[in-house]
């Protein structure tokens, strides 16, 4: 029987973030001038949206300090975040990855979303997620917490 193989995508571009020298003024910037709404403070970061649908389309992350990534250094992109249409395109592309030998550099798991995150050919770290609907998300600690669903069955 030939297996029919089914090319999944994402859905929209979900989020970015963006490593800043300096978070307050960065979020004074996107909150004054853009017009973006904080949606959270968690983890040494700030979330911002321009729309209720989202938990975020824009995260701000020092660059310095106790919760700086792996080049403390570098300001500018930390990744580029695209959102997979549901949890089952999510499976199937994480498949994919590992069936094309594609490095997963990590498996984050944000209480309301969990994200694969890959290196593209010229290293930009890339993750693709997905995010439960606005109406299972609880009421505080929106990226605390344990994601309801696992990647991959539990083999042990």
């Amino acid at each position: 029987m030939a297996i029919r193989r089914v090319r999944v995508r994402p859905r929209q571009l979900g989020h970015l973030v963006l490593r800043v020298r300096d978070i307050r003024r960065s979020e004074r910037f996107y909150r004054e001038i853009v017009g973006l709404k904080v949606t959270a403070r968690e983890l040494g970061m700030v979330f911002l949206s321009s729309t209720r649908s989202s938990s975020h389309e824009l995260a701000l992350a020092p660059a310095v300090g106790p919760f700086a990534e792996e080049e403390p250094v570098r300001v500018g992109l930390a990744h580029v975040a695209w959102q997979m249409e549901s949890f089952e395109d999510l499976k199937a592309i994480h498949q994919q990855l590992k069936t094309k030998k594609v490095h997963i550099a990590g498996i984050g798991e944000h209480g309301i979303s969990i994200g694969i995150y890959c290196l593209d050919p010229d290293k930009n770290k890339i993750e693709l997620f997905y995010e439960l609907p606005r109406s299972q998300w609880p009421t505080t600690g929106v990226f605390k917490g344990k994601f309801p669903m696992e990647l991959e069955e539990d083999s042990g």
